[in-house]
């Protein structure tokens, strides 16, 4: 059988833990990527990395749970998990002012549609039809707006939350149409999963028995290495080979004093307006 080419590599990986598939993830983009210039690129950017990911984390809260080499650090990671799932920052959103055009949380739990007479909960519909058939295959949240996003220079990145209650573990999967591996993925994953135990535990309330997270599936189009970076990157590999895995990676335990301090500085801004 002759060998089949893809214009877009596919990569399939299963992990136990986050950081594990995510830094798998961005070395087999690195690795196997096909090489494609972006509509970003600056003059004598290399082209990117790019393919198509499927990982599935299997325990995506065991530890070592956080990897070092995400961008930023704990207080950044906190505030983009909160923008995700409480919405701190929804009150920025602002087109016609020139601010944000959406946020993941507006989306999720305020989706307007032409003609609706209110904005809808996608969130509550998930937690409502996998309480009443956790077998449900329907319970998912929408991001794209055909007549408004592709109009816009930052379209949503996100495309849809799917969710499934298997064995009372509740499986999720995010899709992505397109996903900055090294400079955004980690944390994106991140914040995704904190969603899925917030969504666990609202189930829980609701059906009177507990729920844990189960399987959490991180699915990106486009999976990407800008050529503008590299050599950041090329300073990650390094780390890879003089780094342990235990020494690229926190425990929660370990940063729980940096999230903290995080929320306590969060709480006083918002306070502040």
């Amino acid at each position: 059988m002759a060998e089949i080419t893809l214009d877009l590599p596919l990569v399939c990986i299963t992990a136990r833990t986050l950081p594990e598939g995510w830094e798998r993830a961005v070395l087999e983009c690195w690795e196997r990527g096909a090489q494609i210039q972006t509509q970003y690129d600056k003059p004598g950017d290399p082209p990117s990395r790019d393919v198509t990911l499927c990982l599935a984390v299997a325990e995506p809260f065991a530890e070592p749970r956080i990897h070092r080499a995400l961008p930023g650090g704990m207080y950044d990671l906190e505030v983009y998990s909160q923008e995700v799932i409480d919405g701190i920052h929804d009150h920025w959103i602002d087109p016609a002012a020139g601010k944000w055009q959406y946020t993941y949380h507006e989306r999720m739990t305020a989706y307007s549609v032409p003609g609706a007479p209110e904005p809808v909960d996608q969130l509550e519909y998930v937690v409502e039809t996998l309480a009443e058939a956790g077998e449900s295959r329907r319970a998912q949240a929408t991001l794209w707006k055909p007549g408004e996003d592709g109009k816009t220079d930052h379209p949503a990145c996100l495309q849809r939350m799917w969710f499934r209650l298997i064995e009372d573990r509740l499986v999720m999967a995010a899709h992505m149409r397109s996903n900055d591996a090294f400079k955004a993925a980690f944390m994106n994953m991140f914040a995704f999963t904190e969603l899925q135990a917030r969504i666990a535990q609202r189930l829980a309330e609701r059906t009177g028995r507990p729920i844990g997270c189960g399987q959490y599936n991180h699915i990106a189009d486009s999976f990407h290495i800008y050529g503008s970076y590299f050599e950041d990157f090329r300073g990650f590999l390094e780390t890879l080979k003089t780094r342990s895995f235990e020494q690229r990676t926190y425990t929660t335990a370990q940063v729980a004093p940096l999230f903290e301090e995080a929320r306590e500085k969060i709480r006083a801004g918002l306070e502040r307006g």
